[in-house]
């Protein structure tokens, strides 16, 4: 039959290869093993990213700005003359108000009806013209309208019986004549420490008073009270409108009617001197309205008629008779009116203030202000709660306004973190880490521009010590050294980085940093006798004939120069006495203090410099020594054969085409550098200053999270601030990689043709 022009051609037989069992064990392995490599890649990912997203998660609350929840507002008293003052106690579960018929009434919060009226018995009916509080002494300063000043304790109890219950005691001091014309007193203030008393009152004519009473104990062992009256009008400009007293009973500020700030130096109660007034406002028409002094008794808020608010503390002045003068620091934002009340906190350097039309702003003396509210109707009083999570408005009608206040992170804020910062106790601004001090009412320093300065100096110590060393050391591994030689060579510096940096830093700090003191003179010398001892053993042996040199196999020269580099350090060493007494007056220590006026720190960076170059050093040798043994032998080949020299071929043909591995060993030593913590931490003296001194210490980022972590409250400022430092950290070298990697591809593309 015809065959089918369009059938199918029947495929060929073909041969098929049965995969022997060793062969499907290997396939096996190889399926395997591509996949523990995957997923070990992809865990390495996994947990890089959990890591950062976990430091994301701490950090994040500190982003979140302050939250001020309304609350029901009340209307303490009734229907009667509104109270004078308002304020809560600890709890918030009750509060006090003062009225002007000498009455203080206890209500509970929730339900103001139920009030308890306590009359002051010491009044003897006196009404009460003006009324101020004291946060940290929980005391209730009354003027009353004949002149009289009346201090009132105000404390708090929590008792059990079967259940909870919050009381208010109430317990009054002596009544005090300030003003014998019996004038009323339209602002008080009183304050009291250690035995001393003092109070000061302005009248309703414009007079500044003021008495004071010390306790002092007498020869025959008695104690003897002693009291003084004057009156400090004379030394006003015009009439005073505002008072404060700092909590150490060392000075009086008094705001005037013409915008000037007075102070009075209390170092003698009983004989207070005027220092002299400062202008406070713009204008001498604009009245000082309110004062108010913060936690730690330094920062002085001032509130003025055209609604600006600004800090003033006291700085060294060399023309001022006491040494320091009031300063004006910082102004924060201004309020659509004039300033009426002002509040601290009893936590840390945050304060809010309250103007004429209702509105109210929360500041901090270094974060600024954080947030504003607006009115309707004017604020005569404002009052914090003492655990700074409640705000407390008292209207001109009566009318209490409450706020629950959410602020667990004030100190946090870009300026403070990254800017210049004018602290209490400083003369100007300046970038300062110290997040602890002695004290409760200590102002925390976050300042991070320390804490950067210092990785960014040790990191560049180090590469400045171990670049050269390392790359240089790569060039003559791979293209001069005899085989046999970088046999023994390279192996020996890599397993140097199998040291771990604990040893390093204890080696550093206990015994190099010592020694490296007593020897200073010694290790300057090194620096300039090593390298010249070396160029003059090459010279001599290039002078050395011919025929003798050859009896040295090539690339063994290092060794000759071995014995040179001990001798010239074993001299230096030797010479440390002679050269410290001809060059250094016989005590570098004493000439480096009075050549730079910075004392010698014994943990410097020198110190840092060389310890952690011997911990990046390995890896940017090894690296670079396998990029420079990989450069095609063809190249090297060619250019030799053109009439190049070995050095000339290593030069301008190796070191080019090897250029991006050795960009990216030294990237990789900078990340190792930058993110050491051991070396650093035990190897410096962790003073967190700017100074690129080498004979100075300084602190690093990944130190620092070392050293205050485990000291830190979980969940507070500094806890989170040194998540923080752990993000730029993180952030920071990831940028540097990346760019590193652009960098070394562009290089890569470049050198690729040679």
């Amino acid at each position: 039959q015809p065959r089918n022009p369009h059938a199918t051609a029947a495929p060929p037989w073909e041969a098929v290869a049965i995969p022997t069992p060793a062969q499907n064990r290997r396939r096996l392995l190889d399926r395997l093993s591509r996949r523990i490599v995957s997923a070990g890649g992809i865990g390495i990912i996994a947990s890089v990213l959990a890591i950062l997203v976990f430091i994301l998660m701490e950090v994040a609350p500190l982003l979140k700005g302050p939250e001020i929840l309304p609350l029901p507002p009340l209307r303490p008293g009734g229907t009667g003359d509104p109270p004078l003052l308002v304020g809560p106690e600890e709890y918030q579960e009750l509060g006090y108000a003062a009225f002007p018929d000498g009455t203080v009434h206890v209500f509970p919060m929730e339900d103001p009806s139920r009030d308890d009226p306590r009359a002051l018995a010491a009044l003897g009916g006196r009404r009460v013209a003006s009324a101020s509080y004291l946060a940290e002494e929980s005391c209730l300063a009354l003027g009353t309208e004949d002149g009289c000043l009346l201090p009132v304790s105000v404390a708090s109890r929590v008792e059990h019986d079967g259940r909870r219950r919050v009381s208010i005691d109430l317990e009054a001091d002596a009544l005090l004549q300030l003003d014998p014309r019996r004038q009323p007193l339209v602002s008080v203030a009183h304050r009291s420490r250690s035995g001393v008393s003092v109070s000061v009152g302005i009248t309703a004519d414009g007079r500044l008073l003021y008495a004071a009473s010390q306790a002092r104990r007498s020869m025959s062992g008695g104690v003897q009270r002693l009291q003084a009256q004057r009156d400090l009008t004379a030394a006003l400009p015009v009439a005073p409108t505002a008072l404060a007293i700092d909590p150490l009973l060392e000075h009086l500020y008094v705001g005037t009617r013409d915008g000037h700030l007075v102070a009075v130096g209390l170092s003698d109660p009983l004989d207070p001197k005027p220092l002299g007034p400062a202008r406070a406002t713009r204008d001498s028409r604009v009245a000082v309205t309110c004062m108010a002094i913060l936690i730690g008794g330094q920062s002085l808020v001032v509130g003025d008629a055209e609604g600006r608010v600004a800090i003033w503390f006291r700085v060294s002045d060399e023309a001022a008779p006491s040494g320091k003068t009031l300063r004006l620091v910082r102004e924060f934002g201004k309020h659509a009116a004039a300033v009426t009340a002002i509040t601290p906190s009893q936590r840390d350097k945050g304060f809010a203030t309250a103007d004429a039309s209702g509105a109210l702003s929360l500041h901090h003396n270094i974060s600024g202000t954080l947030l504003c509210l607006r009115g309707n109707a004017p604020i005569r009083a404002l009052f914090m709660a003492p655990r700074a999570n409640g705000l407390y408005a008292l209207h001109d009608g009566g009318d209490l306004s409450r706020w629950e206040l959410r602020n667990p992170h004030p100190e946090f804020s870009p300026r403070a973190l990254f800017g210049k910062v004018w602290y209490e106790g400083y003369d100007k601004p300046e970038h300062i880490w110290q997040s602890t001090g002695g004290t409760d009412d200590f102002e925390p320093k976050f300042g991070l521009v320390p804490l950067l300065f210092g990785t960014l100096k040790g990191t560049l110590y180090a590469l400045l010590f171990a670049v050269p060393l390392a790359v240089l050391g790569a060039v003559f591994a791979a293209q001069f050294m005899h085989p046999a030689i970088k046999g023994i060579v390279k192996p020996a510096i890599e397993i140097m980085a199998g040291l771990p940096s604990v040893v390093l830093g204890f080696l550093a700090g206990l015994w190099m940093a010592p020694h490296m003191e007593r020897v200073m003179p010694a290790c300057l010398a090194m620096a300039v006798a090593l390298p010249a001892a070396s160029l003059s053993a090459m010279g001599l042996w290039r002078l050395l004939p011919l025929p003798l040199r050859r009896r040295w196999r090539e690339g063994t020269e290092i060794l000759l120069l071995l014995p040179v580099l001990v001798g010239a350090a074993w001299a230096c060493l030797a010479l440390n006495g002679p050269l410290e007494a001809l060059l250094f007056d016989g005590r570098f220590l004493r000439w480096w203090l009075a050549a730079t006026g910075i004392p010698y720190d014994p943990r410097n960076a020198l110190v840092v410099g060389i310890a952690m170059g011997f911990a990046v050093i390995p890896i940017i040798f090894t690296i670079s020594e396998d990029a420079l043994s990989n450069v095609p032998r063809h190249l090297v080949s060619g250019s030799l054969a053109l009439g190049a020299t070995r050095w000339q071929t290593a030069l301008r043909v190796v070191l080019p085409t090897a250029s991006p591995g050795i960009f990216s060993a030294i990237m990789i030593g900078f990340g190792r550098a930058v993110g050491e913590t051991m070396i650093v931490l035990m190897a410096t003296g962790n003073t967190p200053i700017m100074e690129w001194n080498i004979l100075n210490g300084f602190r690093t980022l990944s130190a620092n999270i070392a050293v205050e972590i485990p000291e830190a409250p979980h969940g507070g400022t500094l806890y989170r601030i040194l998540f923080f430092a752990a993000l730029l950290l993180f952030a920071m070298t990831f940028l540097v990689n990346t760019l590193a990697e652009l960098v070394r591809m562009r290089m890569r593309e470049r050198y690729a043709k040679l």
